[in-house]
């Protein structure tokens, strides 16, 4: 009976232990595990946050187009006033002796005077005046007297000054001993305004304005100035005026080429100061432009040349003989209308004849002896009682973004 009992005890006991095994399975079946719960948790807020997010690819997008309008250049925006560019902020230098008054009148106060070839920055026009600032101070010079740099106001043109590197002087197609092929003088630099290396070319104000003139009809006509040369220090002029004398004496060629009547030497070389020392005179000639870019000069834009071919002209530039001259005898070059009843020689071709075109509507006068020669007498009247005598020379420029 006892036994019986305890056999039933037993049988209750194991239903009991299965029937706890069971439960504990089935819960585990029906419950994730707190890694697994976390886990789902954790993907779910990712596809969350990703959903909320741009995509790679769309982000990629977003940067290539934030990348392209930072690329795209700036809208052009040419300068409307007297030059290509505004003269505040040009390089500026004295050609004589030139007195800095405190205030733009005559009677001021002279703070210091600067030497002739001195540079200066210009920062200001009122009048017959500009501001200017020198080695840190300010003050005001009579425009009149002095130099402007053509390729701060000007960048469109081309500029190419043989004399600074290699002199393209010759008389009937014959070398000059000494000159010829070799650099005259120095007067090239890095200009900040432009951000290049680029020539000193320098005129007097009035002079200036003409050259733009000249340059801004060429424009219309898809060519271009190019600017062999405006000042010329007087040491280099009497090299060459010496060195070609020599070579008259000893080569008869030469002689009936540059000292033969009606020509004279000096009408192609002087020995005394020139026009190109005083400031308005200018060794140019004409060329098809081939391409050109749109740089920005602080907030200006300028379509300058990059390439271009120059015209055929009658002769090379600086040919010093009569195959270079422009009319059959002399003209008297002080007369801005005498030139006007001289007779051409027919060597005088359709490109010469267009750049004479451009420069004497621009308020320019022809040189009888030289087709690529034009002066400023409207300037030249201007200086007359202060005349630079062009002993100096340009090695500098002090200028900045207009």
């Amino acid at each position: 009976m006892k036994r019986n009992k305890k056999v039933t005890l037993g049988i209750v006991l194991a239903l009991l232990v299965v029937a706890g095994i069971s439960l504990v399975i089935f819960t585990q079946l029906r419950t994730p595990s707190t890694n697994e719960a976390a886990n789902s948790t954790m993907s779910s807020q990712s596809s969350t946050q990703e959903s909320s997010l741009p995509s790679s690819s769309s982000a990629s997008s977003e940067s290539s187009q934030e990348s392209t309008e930072d690329s795209e250049p700036p809208e052009e925006n040419p300068y409307e006033g007297t030059f290509e560019l505004p003269i505040e902020n040009a390089s500026g230098y004295a050609s004589i002796d030139l007195p800095i008054k405190e205030q733009a009148d005559e009677d001021a106060e002279t703070q210091e005077t600067l030497s002739p070839g001195e540079a200066f920055q210009i920062l200001q026009e009122d009048g017959d005046w500009w501001e200017v600032d020198y080695e840190g101070n300010q003050g005001w010079v009579e425009h009149r007297y002095a130099f402007i740099n053509l390729p701060d106001v000007i960048p469109s043109a081309a500029y190419d000054n043989t004399n600074t590197y290699s002199s393209h002087y010759r008389s009937s197609g014959i070398d000059i001993p000494e000159v010829t092929n070799t650099s005259l003088y120095d007067s090239k630099t890095y200009n900040e305004r432009l951000g290049e290396e680029e020539f000193i070319v320098p005129v007097l104000y009035t002079t200036a304005k003409k050259i733009y003139e000249a340059q801004s009809q060429a424009l219309e006509y898809d060519e271009t100035l190019l600017i062999y040369e405006t000042f010329r220090p007087h040491s280099a002029q009497e090299k060459v005026y010496e060195q070609l004398s020599e070579l008259a004496d000893e080569n008869d060629t030469v002689k009936a080429g540059a000292d033969t009547p009606p020509w004279e030497l000096f009408w192609f070389i002087d020995e005394g100061v020139s026009n190109h020392q005083e400031g308005f005179a200018i060794d140019v000639s004409l060329a098809q432009i081939e391409e050109q870019d749109t740089e920005f000069y602080g907030d200006y834009s300028v379509d300058v040349v990059k390439d271009y071919t120059e015209y055929q002209m009658p002769t090379p530039m600086h040919e010093l003989s009569s195959d270079s001259t422009v009319f059959t005898s002399p003209v008297t070059a002080i007369d801005p209308g005498a030139w006007r009843e001289a007779q051409l020689r027919p060597e005088m071709n359709q490109p010469a004849l267009v750049l004479q075109e451009y420069f004497v509507n621009a308020g320019m006068t022809p040189l009888a002896s030289e087709w690529w020669h034009f002066n400023d007498l409207e300037a030249r009247d201007q200086v007359e009682d202060h005349e630079s005598d062009g002993d100096f020379t340009l090695q500098e420029t002090r200028n900045s973004e207009p």
